[in-house]
C-alpha cells in the first residue's frame, strides 16, 4: 500500500513545535495549546446558549449606556464641564453595571465545573491521560475563564465612547476592568477548588451561586456599618470588588486615609487601606493562586478512586469504598474499634472537632475579656458556667457511649460473633474501657484545657491587668484577699474529672452487660450516677462551706465542686478561709481531697472491672443472642 504524503504545512509545524524550547512548550501546554482548554474553547464557542449570553451582556451594556448618555448630555447646549461630568456619570453607571453582570455571569460559565464532579467518570477519563495535575486545572480554570475575558474585551469600545466626553481617565477604565477581571477570577479558581476536591455536586451550583451574592451583600452591609464610624475607606473595601470600584470612582465621597495616616498605620494595613484597588486585585489573584495550587496538589488524590483531601484528614476512606487499604491496629483491637468507630462517619468527625475548636476559642475569649477590663464576678460566671456545662455534655455523652457500649452489639448481633473469636473477657471489658477514654479524652481536654489557661493567666499575674487578679473576698467577718482562680485549679481539675469520668465509664459497662436493650442500659446508668454525683455534690457543697479543713477535702470528691472550690474559694470555702493562713489551708485541703477523690474513683474502677472480668461468661452468654 502506497504511504500516504503529509502535507508540507503539517510537516512544517512540527518541525516548530519539535524545534520549540522544552520549557516553552511545557509552558505553552499550561494555557493556550492545553488540550481541556482548547476543548472548552471550541465547544463552547458552538453553543447557541454562550451566543445569547454574550449578546445579551452587550445589549445591556449599551442599551444603559445610551440611556444614561441620553439623561445626562441630551440637552441642546452643554459646557465642557457638564459635558465631561456627563460622561463620567455615565462611566460609572457602566462600570457598576459591568461589575455586576460578572458576578452574575461568572458563576453561570464556572456551574460546569463544579457539576463536573457529579460525573466522576470525567476525572476517571483524565487521570488516564498523560496530562499533569496543572495541566488539568488550569485547562479547566482558563478555558471557562475565556468566555468572561471574552465578554469584558467585547465591551472596551463602549468604555472607549466616553472619553469623547472628557471625565474619564483612561487609568480608570483599565482600572476597572482589572477588579472585574479578578473577581471573575477568584470566583472560577473557587468553582474550580470545589470541583478538584470533590466537595460539590449539581445540586451545589445553586449554592455556589447564592454564597457568592450572599458574600458580597454581606461585606458591603459590614462596610457601611463601619462607614457611618469611619467615614471613608474601611478594612472591608478592599474584599469586595463593587467597594474598591466605589473607592476608584468616588474619592471625594468614599475617601482614602492621608498620606500621613497611611505612613502611620504600617506597611500593611497602610496597603490595606490607602490602596483598596490594588489591595483587591493583589488580594484576589494571590488567593486565586493558592486555590489553584492546592487544586494541583489534589487533582488526583481528590479524584474518584482516591481518598479526598478532607477525608483524608480526618482518617476516613473513599465514601461508599467497600475495599481499603489495612489499618494499623492497637494491640487490643476491641479498644482501637471502639476508639475509631465511634467517629467513622465525617459528620461525627466534624461535630467532635468542631466541640474541640470553639471550645478552646472560646477558653481564650473568655481569659481575653477578662484582661480587657471584665469584672472579677463576671471573669468567675463565665468559667464556671463553661466548665460545668462542658463537663455534663461530657459525662452524659460518656454515660450513653459506655452503656450503649456492649447492649448495641448484644441488638445487632455483633456480640454473638465476638463470642465466637479467641478474644477473652479480660480483653473485652479492658478493650471497652481504654477505647471510650482515648475517644473522649480530647473532648476533656476542652474544660480541663480552659482551666489551664485560666490558672496560668493568673499564675502569671495577668500579664499585667489593669487592677490585677487578685479579689478581696469576705469570709465570715474577715476581709481575706485570694486570687480571682486558684493557679491549682490546672492541677486538681485533671487529678479528680479523669478518673471521675473513667468511673462513670465503667458504670454504664456494667450496665450495659447486665442490660438487654440499650434504653434499659442507659436509663440505669443515668439514674446510678445521677444520684451518687447529685449526693456526693450536695455533701461536698455544704461541707465545703461549713466545716474547717475538713470541707474542702469533701467537697473536692467531687469534679463539680472541686471546680466552684477552685474557682470561687470565698463562698465554696468560708469557714476554712476565715481562720489564720486560711487560703493556704484550702489549698492543701482541696488538693488532698482530689487525690483522695482521684484513689477513690480508680479504685471503684478497677473492682468493678474485675467484677465484669469475672462474671462475663455467666452473664453475657446467658443474655446472647437476646435482643
Amino acid at each position: 500500500m502506497p504511504r500516504l504524503a503529509h502535507p508540507p504545512e503539517a510537516e512544517a509545524g512540527s518541525a516548530n513545535i519539535v524545534a520549540m524550547p522544552a520549557f516553552l512548550r511545557w509552558l505553552l501546554r499550561l494555557g493556550p495549546t492545553n488540550p481541556i482548554c482548547v476543548r472548552l474553547v471550541q465547544g463552547g464557542s458552538r453553543r447557541s446558549r454562550h451566543l445569547y449570553i454574550r449578546t445579551g451582556y452587550l445589549a445591556v451594556l449599551i442599551a444603559v449606556l445610551l440611556w444614561s448618555l441620553l439623561l445626562n448630555a441630551g440637552r441642546t447646549t452643554l459646557s465642557y464641564r457638564e459635558l465631561a461630568a456627563a460622561g463620567a456619570s455615565s462611566f460609572q453607571m457602566v462600570s457598576y453595571l459591568q461589575i455586576a453582570l460578572i458576578c452574575i455571569l461568572a458563576p453561570v460559565f464556572m456551574a460546569g465545573a463544579i457539576a463536573q464532579e457529579a460525573s466522576p467518570r470525567t476525572w476517571e477519563v483524565l487521570l488516564t491521560t498523560p496530562l499533569s495535575a496543572a495541566q488539568i486545572v488550569l485547562g479547566n480554570l482558563l478555558g471557562r475563564l475565556f468566555f468572561v475575558a471574552a465578554l469584558l474585551l467585547s465591551s472596551l469600545p463602549l468604555f472607549a465612547i466616553t472619553q469623547y466626553f472628557g471625565g474619564v481617565p483612561g487609568r480608570s477604565i483599565f482600572a476597572s476592568y482589572a477588579i472585574a477581571l479578578c473577581a471573575a477570577l477568584l470566583v472560577g479558581s473557587i468553582a474550580i477548588f470545589l470541583s478538584v476536591s470533590r466537595a460539590a455536586g449539581r445540586r451545589a451550583v445553586f449554592t455556589f451561586y447564592v454564597a457568592v451574592i450572599s458574600y458580597l451583600a454581606a461585606t458591603w452591609a459590614i462596610d457601611l456599618w463601619l462607614r457611618r464610624q469611619s467615614g471613608g475607606v474601611t478594612v472591608m473595601t478592599a474584599t469586595n470588588p463593587f467597594l474598591a470600584l466605589e473607592a476608584l470612582l468616588n474619592p471625594t465621597a468614599y475617601p482614602r486615609p492621608a498620606p500621613d495616616e497611611v505612613a502611620a498605620m504600617g506597611p500593611i494595613r497602610g496597603f490595606w487601606l490607602g490602596a483598596p484597588v490594588t489591595a483587591w486585585c493583589v488580594g484576589s489573584a494571590g488567593l486565586s493562586v493558592g486555590l489553584v495550587l492546592l487544586s494541583s496538589l489534589t487533582a488526583r488524590t481528590g479524584a474518584a478512586g482516591g481518598v479526598p483531601w478532607r477525608r483524608r484528614l480526618f482518617g476516613l476512606g473513599v465514601k461508599g469504598e467497600k475495599v481499603r487499604a489495612p489499618r494499623p491496629v492497637w494491640k487490643n483491637p476491641i479498644a482501637w474499634r471502639e476508639a475509631m468507630a465511634r467517629s467513622g462517619a465525617l459528620p461525627k468527625v466534624v461535630a467532635r472537632w468542631a466541640f474541640i475548636a470553639l471550645g478552646g476559642l472560646w477558653a481564650l475569649a473568655i481569659v481575653a475579656a477578662y484582661h480587657g477590663g471584665v469584672s472579677h464576678e463576671g471573669f468567675r460566671l463565665a468559667l464556671l458556667s463553661t466548665v460545668w456545662t462542658e463537663l455534663v455534655v461530657i459525662t452524659l455523652i460518656a454515660i450513653n457511649l459506655s452503656a450503649t457500649a456492649v447492649s448495641r452489639e448484644r441488638e445487632d448481633g455483633t456480640l454473638d460473633l465476638l463470642l465466637t473469636t479467641p478474644i477473652t473477657a479480660k480483653m473485652y471489658v479492658g478493650g471497652k474501657l481504654r477505647g471510650l477514654i482515648a475517644y473522649l479524652a480530647p473532648l476533656l481536654a476542652v474544660p480541663l484545657g480552659t482551666l489551664v489557661v485560666a490558672s496560668v493567666y493568673v499564675a502569671l499575674d495577668g500579664l499585667g491587668r489593669q487592677g490585677g487578679v487578685t479579689v478581696s473576698t469576705l469570709a465570715g467577718t474577715t476581709m481575706v484577699n485570694a486570687p480571682v482562680v486558684l493557679p491549682e485549679a490546672a492541677l486538681v481539675a485533671p487529678l479528680v474529672v479523669l478518673p471521675a469520668v473513667a468511673a462513670a465509664v465503667m458504670v454504664g459497662l456494667q450496665w450495659s452487660i447486665k442490660s438487654k436493650g440499650t434504653i434499659g442500659s442507659v436509663v440505669a446508668a443515668v439514674g446510678v450516677i445521677g444520684v451518687i454525683g447529685g449526693i456526693l455534690g450536695l455533701c461536698g457543697w455544704q461541707a465545703g462551706r461549713e466545716i474547717a479543713l475538713v470541707g474542702p477535702a469533701l467537697a473536692a470528691l467531687n469534679p463539680a465542686t472541686a471546680i466552684f472550690t477552685m474557682v470561687d474559694p470565698g463562698r465554696a470555702a468560708e469557714t476554712t478561709l476565715a481562720q489564720a493562713d486560711g487560703l493556704s489551708r484550702t489549698r492543701i485541703a482541696a488538693l488532698s481531697g482530689a487525690a483522695i477523690g482521684a484513689t477513690v474513683y480508680i479504685s471503684i474502677v478497677y473492682a468493678l472491672y474485675s467484677s465484669m472480668v469475672h462474671r462475663f461468661d455467666m452473664t453475657v452468654r446467658q443474655l446472647a443472642g437476646t435482643k
